[in-house]
């Protein structure tokens, strides 16, 4: 190669001129740039020689303008058409005569160029170029087609995505929705860092992103953990910062579809034929139903009157939503994949559309209501001594609260001396309950409430009026049981077996009150299901079964459904094994609920924990989890939460100390307390 000899190369895949000044070994040429800079390179590295004529570095600039003209890619696609029939390859020059009808060096330099660029029309074969064929050529624009529009849609999410980390409200598209979905499904991933304890990063390795995400994480600068994809949703308020994964990784639906939506406002709007149509009207008896203020679902009521011979009769009254749906229906398929209304410290995710669980299927004060009834005479113990089970109807008088029902009983409201009977018949109930060796453990129980960006935890007080309905609902459960045992009719019974008492003695040693109450707790086994009848220990009950929650459990309206239909005379809609399949089915749906519930509560009550670190807590030490490490279960009192607390020194079971929080982090699940002194609490 001549010395001024004019080259193109590659700088880091960047087109550069350059111009031959002397050898470098026996292979390799020093070249000179037109920014005078030196490059040692070899034969291979050399993209394009322009013969004919010898150059200084200073020509480069005055070429290169030379050549700028004639580099417009769309001229290719004459010279395509020209050449794609026959399919010859052909040379810069020949492809400079062809555009140009020119073949000095600057325009056989730009055909090199537009060719050598060209990903559409032609593609290189050795040192000339081939023409690509009319269906290649029409994939490749598709291709580009599809890349452009990619381009642009990732260009455009950008823009839109500094909208939102600006805070600044977004109409995010249906390609965005794609990218956010797939980073929300990711995300959820952050929920096993509190199962198993193990760290983000680690997370990332066993469940690497999908292509999708990581596209997107890389694209806006961020890792691709499942940490990091849960913190951009919350930048991008796609996610507020305590979005519930617990219930994201679960299986439950929290939308119904719209198709049970349909189905439900048809029911409302064409009521389908009531298949009792022999109820008993109890229309004349004064109903009290006593919920929570929050309570929208309203399930039961209750009654009492006195009969001809001097006998008083409770009446306890369950909603009955058999009466808007047929077994195997849409509205009970819907109801038997949820298992259970789930209560969560954000609100509730009802089993049945709202608008027939809280409208019809309720019992609402002054309407004429659908309902189950039981009529139950008590003996002077408080045992069943006769009882009857109706399709009814009924109409609630009052709507009370616990609170109302606490204060009437408290002043001894004399007109209303229903109240006072069943409130004292519900005494007598548990009376002969624990006669008959009922188990009563007595732990104060958290009642967390979110609301807006307010969390409050409040004890759920064990007052007479829960005391009162309690045993209500407990009655109809052993009624409902006693009357499918009689019948043989399968129900799904609940039971408990006789758990294993620590002896007495062994009880006596450890301090009265919650810690004696915890160390029973342990003790007591899991209750189960069967379609047998089964003693149930921990109520002190022979037999029982759930049905005062049909709107909110589906083992409950299993129960109307198989009651009512023999109460009609008509064969049962589940026999023995069928009964036993849904419940296995239902059995495992509500475990998770009951998981998500749980794990939601804890979340929210390290969240309150978080929000006070200030504040001292009065603690009972109630357990030992790991006694050789100084691990206790510990009970917040004022909360009724029950936390681990590893201690610095040792600490005697039951005993009281003042605590305050050092560490909580409700993502991670972390809860750390220190003691403090009384010289300190003092300060």
């Amino acid at each position: 190669m001549e010395k001024g000899t004019l080259v193109e190369f590659r700088v880091q895949g960047d087109r550069r001129l350059g111009v031959v000044d002397r050898p470098d070994g026996k292979t390799r040429w020093f070249v000179v740039d037109e920014r005078g800079q030196s490059h040692s390179l070899a034969p291979r590295q050399l993209t394009y020689t322009v013969n004919g004529e010898t150059y200084k570095p200073s020509d480069i600039a005055q070429f290169s303008e030379q050549v700028k003209p004639y580099l417009d890619p769309s001229s290719l696609e004459v010279a395509w058409e020209l050449l794609v029939e026959d399919g010859e390859t052909v040379t810069p020059s020949q492809m400079a005569n062809l555009l140009f009808s020119q073949s000095e060096p600057p325009y056989c330099y730009a055909a090199h160029c537009l060719l050598s660029e060209d990903k559409l029309y032609f593609k290189q074969k050795g040192e000339a170029y081939e023409p690509r064929s009319a269906a290649q050529v029409a994939e490749r624009k598709h291709q580009i087609e599809v890349e452009a529009q990619k381009a642009k849609g990732q260009q455009e999410f950008l823009a839109r995505v500094e909208q939102a980390l600006k805070g600044e409200a977004v109409e995010w598209q249906r390609q965005d929705r794609q990218r956010l979905e797939a980073l929300e499904k990711y995300a959820s991933l952050v929920a096993d860092i509190v199962r198993t304890g193990v760290n983000s990063d680690s997370l990332a390795r066993a469940y690497p992103p999908p292509a999708p995400v990581l596209e997107t994480m890389n694209m806006l600068g961020r890792s691709g953990t499942p940490l990091a994809a849960f913190q951009l949703l919350i930048d991008l308020g796609w996610w507020g910062p305590h979005e519930n994964l617990f219930l994201r990784r679960s299986s439950i639906p929290v939308q119904f579809p719209n198709k049970v939506l349909e189905v439900a406002q048809q029911r409302l709007d064409f009521p389908p034929t009531d298949l009792d149509t022999n109820r008993l009207d109890l229309t004349h008896l004064k109903v009290y139903t006593i919920d929570d203020e929050s309570t929208t679902e309203i399930d039961d009521g209750l009654s009492w009157e006195v009969l001809l011979d001097g006998q008083e009769r409770l009446w306890v009254h369950i909603a009955d939503p058999t009466r808007w749906l047929m077994p195997e229906d849409e509205l009970d398929l819907e109801a038997r994949k949820r298992g259970s209304t789930v209560y969560l410290p954000t609100g509730m995710i009802p089993m049945f559309p709202e608008v027939l669980a809280t409208g019809p299927m309720s019992l609402v004060q002054g309407k004429i209501c659908y309902s189950l009834s039981f009529g139950i005479v008590l003996d002077e113990t408080g045992a069943v001594e006769d009882y009857c089970i109706h399709a009814s109807l009924m109409k609630p008088t009052y709507r009370l609260t616990y609170e109302d029902v606490d204060e009437m009983l408290e002043l001894g409201v004399e007109a209303e001396p229903e109240i006072a009977a069943i409130a004292n018949w519900a005494k007598k109930r548990k009376t002969w309950r624990y006669n008959q060796g009922a188990i009563s453990i007595n732990m104060p129980e958290a009642m967390i409430k979110v609301k807006g960006d307010d969390v409050t935890i409040d004890i759920l007080d064990d007052s007479s009026s829960r005391q009162l309905v309690a045993e209500m609902m407990i009655l109809a459960g052993e009624v409902a049981a006693r009357y499918g045992q009689t019948h043989n009719i399968p129900l799904p019974f609940r039971g408990q077996p006789q758990p294993e008492l620590p002896p007495e003695e062994e009880l006596l040693l450890l301090p009265a009150g919650f810690v004696r109450a915890c160390a029973m707790r342990r003790c007591m086994p899991k209750s189960e299901m069967s379609i047998t009848p089964v003693r149930h220990a921990g109520l002190g009950l022979d037999t029982y079964t759930q049905a005062t929650s049909p709107i909110r459990r589906y083992s409950d309206l299993l129960t109307h459904f198989q009651l009512k239909a023999h109460l009609r005379g008509e064969d049962l809609p589940f026999s023995a094994e069928q009964l036993k399949e849904v419940m296995m089915t239902v059995t495992t749906t509500t475990q998770e609920v009951t998981m998500v519930e749980r794990q939601t509560n804890r979340y929210y009550a390290l969240e309150y924990l978080r929000r006070h670190p200030e504040q001292i807590w009065q603690i009972t030490v109630l357990m030992w989890l790991r006694e050789d490490s100084n691990l206790a279960l510990i009970l917040l009192e004022d909360l009724g939460l029950q936390l681990p607390m590893a201690f610095r020194r040792t600490v005697n079971l039951g005993e009281q100390l003042l605590v305050k929080v050092s560490l909580a982090d409700p993502q991670k699940d972390m809860i750390q307390f220190q003691e403090i002194i009384y010289q300190e609490a003092a300060l």
